[in-house]
């Protein structure tokens, strides 16, 4: 089994979906103690796509610049961790009622058409089948489902529009107003995930 762990936190030691990723990826590693572990913290940086980017990866700016091979090799090595994974553990704080911009900016670096899903005459199809994603959900007063909640129905849907359609969360998700409580029901969602 490769497992891709995926952290997004701004908020460092004090995040509780890095916690929750984490304890995701024991618990995978319990079951699976050969799993290898590919981590990437997004908060790091990830670099937004611009009109380079564009040109660079589907190929419009004529002769490629090394600009455009940069370009092309950080979306590649982005793209190459989530084509060699069999799970995906994605940490996703909730930061105005959405998915924070270092997640963004990942899904935009492997969002490429002919390498993570193509269009057909039958639609849109994901190229990145056969895997799973766990999504660490944590908010402070978002409750996952909700009308407020803009972030988990779009991360099904662009992990499915990729080909990953078995995606489930483990949330905590009301931290704001009663941190033990929520973090007693994404411990609960945990205990129920099959390693």
């Amino acid at each position: 089994m490769n497992i891709l762990h995926l952290d997004s936190a701004i908020t460092g030691d004090a995040s509780v979906s890095r916690k929750l990723t984490a304890d995701i990826v024991a618990k995978l590693k319990a079951s699976h103690p050969n799993a290898s572990v590919t981590y990437r913290d997004l908060a790091k940086g990830v670099p937004a796509i611009d009109g380079t980017w564009v040109e660079a990866t589907r190929g419009t700016a004529g002769d490629a610049s090394s600009a455009h091979a940069t370009v092309v090799a950080t979306s590649d090595a982005y793209l190459k961790e989530v084509q060699d994974a069999d799970v995906l553990v994605i940490g996703m704080p909730i930061y105005n009622f959405a998915i924070g911009a270092p997640l963004k900016s990942w899904i935009d670096q492997i969002a490429r058409t002919g390498i993570s899903f193509r269009y057909t005459e039958a639609g849109p199809e994901g190229l990145l089948t056969g895997k799973r994603a766990i999504v660490a959900y944590s908010a402070s007063g978002t409750p996952i489902g909700s009308e407020l909640d803009h972030a988990s129905a779009y991360i099904r849907f662009i992990l499915g529009f990729f080909g990953i359609t078995d995606v489930e969360f483990v949330a905590a998700d009301r931290l704001v107003f009663d941190r033990d409580a929520s973090l007693a029901r994404a411990s609960a969602d945990l205990e129920k995930l099959a390693a």
